[in-house]
């Protein structure tokens, strides 16, 4: 990693899912999520140029996601669903949750050989221990409605106020008994990462 990404420790939780009340899937529904704990070199101070950072966290996105693949035991075509988030601590500012969206898109493709859809994202400033949501939808097309989903997520001892937890997450599979029309997995078409 580069000096301006120091990590502290890796945080991982799997969720397999073989019914939802209905039937027992003939495949279940897995996910993943993986959120790297780094010191926030901007913390406790404002910085006006926060963007040396963002290159840095280039290969952070990459390990994220290549762990999030191994959890699930998956090559980077076989997911189906993926997202992102940041939880900066309090010495931190949103802002720097910021610095995650253009590295993370670009580690979370380059280790799935691409992906059309743009991947969702969710931040907040909070205290250690604070659970965050990470939402999940489709990697071709975000409208397939099938895939609309989440994983929860949490680092029971952090970030601490100079840290943030940059978060990757992916599923293979939808929502266990999805029913509720729109647009489906076999429906896609357009290939521009919506339809």
């Amino acid at each position: 990693m580069s000096d301006l990404v120091k990590l502290r420790k890796y945080v991982a939780t799997v969720e397999e899912t073989h019914h939802d009340g209905g039937p027992v899937l003939a495949r279940a529904v897995t996910k993943a999520v993986v959120g790297g704990v780094v010191a926030n070199p901007y913390a406790g101070r404002h910085v006006a140029d926060i963007q040396p950072m963002m290159k840095a966290l280039e290969p952070l996105a990459v390990d994220l996601t290549e762990r999030v693949m191994k959890l699930l035991g998956a090559k980077g075509s076989d997911l189906e669903a993926y997202g992102k988030g940041v939880i900066v601590g309090l010495a931190g500012e949103l802002e720097h949750a910021a610095l995650w969206h253009q590295p993370s898109g670009f580690g979370i493709r380059h280790a799935m050989n691409g992906a059309k859809s743009i991947v969702p994202s969710t931040v907040k400033v909070a205290a250690a221990g604070a659970r965050i949501d990470i939402p999940l939808h489709h990697v071709t097309a975000a409208y397939v409605r099938s895939h609309f989903d989440a994983i929860e997520f949490c680092v029971p001892d952090g970030p601490r106020p100079d840290e943030i937890v940059f978060i990757v997450a992916a599923a293979i599979g939808g929502r266990p008994h999805a029913r509720v029309s729109g647009l489906t997995v076999d429906g896609i078409k357009l290939g521009d990462g919506q339809r």
